[in-house]
């Protein structure tokens, strides 16, 4: 009994010895993350404006402005009424008389200022042009530009001898054969000395002395 009470201390003690060993803890691998590889993040590319193609203009030249010649009317005023008369109204009445006065004087005083205007503007037009082309237009301009002031001033010594018709009652009729000249012509040229037949006819003995 003792014996086996000393084989059973022995055990006991021999199981003391014995430490249980930990049991390993059973290890759950990670997964491993992959590496991410960052891309390389494309650059946005911003169209840039394609810039147009500047065409040179050609540089104008500047231009002088000429002076332009003022063209006469064929009646010599803007505003003309005609005259009617009345029923059995004397020819050259006074009131014709009257109105023949007012256009004269009118037109007188508008050629008048013509002239002046031309001989204001020529005076400030002292450019003087490089290039011959130019020059030659300037004084062909004032050329042009006399020959129209030297035409009314005849004009207006022909209005101021037709006023002096006027006074001495010769106004309105023709020169050479006496006769009424008409108002229809009268109106259309007021400075008319000749009736239409005595016109027609210095006209005719002109083209023939001509040829």
């Amino acid at each position: 009994m003792a014996a086996k009470k000393s084989l059973m201390e022995k055990a006991m003690a021999a199981a003391k010895k014995v430490i249980a060993k930990p049991v390993a803890k059973k290890v759950v691998a990670k997964p491993v993350a992959k590496k991410v590889v960052a891309k390389p993040v494309a650059k946005k590319v911003v169209a840039k404006p394609v810039a147009k193609k500047v065409v040179a203009k050609p540089v104008a030249k500047k231009v002088v402005a000429k002076p332009v010649a003022k063209k006469s009317s064929s009646s010599g005023l803007k505003e003309f009424r005609s005259y009617t008369p009345k029923a059995g109204e004397k020819y050259m009445s006074k009131s014709q008389l009257k109105h023949f006065i007012k256009i004269l004087n009118d037109w007188k005083i508008e050629l008048s200022h013509d002239i002046d205007r031309t001989v204001s503007h020529m005076q400030d037009d002292v450019t003087s042009y490089a290039d011959p082309n130019d020059r030659a237009s300037q004084e062909s301009d004032m050329a042009l530009e006399l020959r129209n002031r030297d035409r009314e001033r005849k004009l207006i010594k022909k209005i101021n001898d037709t006023l002096r018709m006027i006074d001495s009652d010769d106004y309105g009729y023709c020169n050479q054969c006496g006769e009424e000249i008409g108002l229809n012509r009268l109106q259309a040229r007021p400075t008319a000395t000749l009736c239409i037949d005595c016109k027609t006819l210095d006209e005719i003995r002109e083209k023939q002395m001509a040829k």
